[in-house]
């Protein structure tokens, strides 16, 4: 059995040993980008807050300023946890793929559980760097969602999000395929499609759990 950490893989070296694919179009990502969640005045000014805080400051700060002060509070006010579902920073995930034992910290997962997560449905992965010394942003944060796929017994889609810096792009798992959204700049008008991505989460996430 081989041992590997997330932070070891790159997409080519992940699509290789797993035999994964990335494919250019997906239907659950569009339904995903398209989703019709609405945002309050409250929200909406909230979000505007934290995007002028970001922007006067969110280039110059390290990963844990832009967890807290930032991606956390997005998350928290799309209102994720449930009686079922809870948002989880700092994790341990591992779980064996093949001939390989995958294991890593993620910086925020959504897993089913309100005091400890069980069986994730979304990965999160946060950056200040495009290329860290090993592996990269997308092939962390995928290598967390094959494990992922694994605890669901590989039927249902796993949800991921790569954030480097101010640039969050949104990827669906599904089998052996993985679709990466363009890039969504946090400190643009993007900002209420990126939330609205987050609201849509708890749905997308509640309705496979009755499936």
């Amino acid at each position: 059995m081989k041992t590997a950490t997330f932070k070891e893989w790159d997409l080519d070296g992940l699509d290789e040993a797993f035999g994964l694919k990335q494919i250019w179009q997906s239907d659950l990502l569009v339904q995903w980008e398209s989703n019709h969640e609405e945002i309050s005045e409250f929200e909406k000014q909230y979000i505007l807050n934290l995007q002028k805080t970001l922007i006067r400051g969110g280039k110059a700060w390290n990963e844990v300023e832009l967890e807290n002060k930032f991606i956390s509070p997005m998350i928290v006010t799309a209102n994720i946890d449930d009686e079922r579902i809870g948002y989880f920073l700092e994790r341990p995930l591992s779980g064996v793929i093949g001939e390989y034992q995958l294991s890593g910290m993620v910086d925020g997962m959504i897993a089913t559980g309100t005091r400890n997560p069980h069986v994730p449905y979304f990965c999160l992965h946060e950056y200040k760097r495009h290329v860290e010394n090993q592996g990269t942003p997308d092939g962390q944060v995928l290598a967390a969602m094959l494990v992922a796929r694994e605890m669901n017994n590989n039927k249902l889609p796993i949800y991921g999000l790569v954030i480097i810096g101010l640039g969050w792009s949104f990827i669906v798992l599904q089998g052996n395929e993985y679709c990466i959204s363009n890039n969504y700049s946090a400190d643009g008008n993007d900002i209420f499609a990126i939330f609205k991505m987050l609201k849509a989460l708890k749905q997308i996430i509640n309705k496979e759990l009755t499936l």
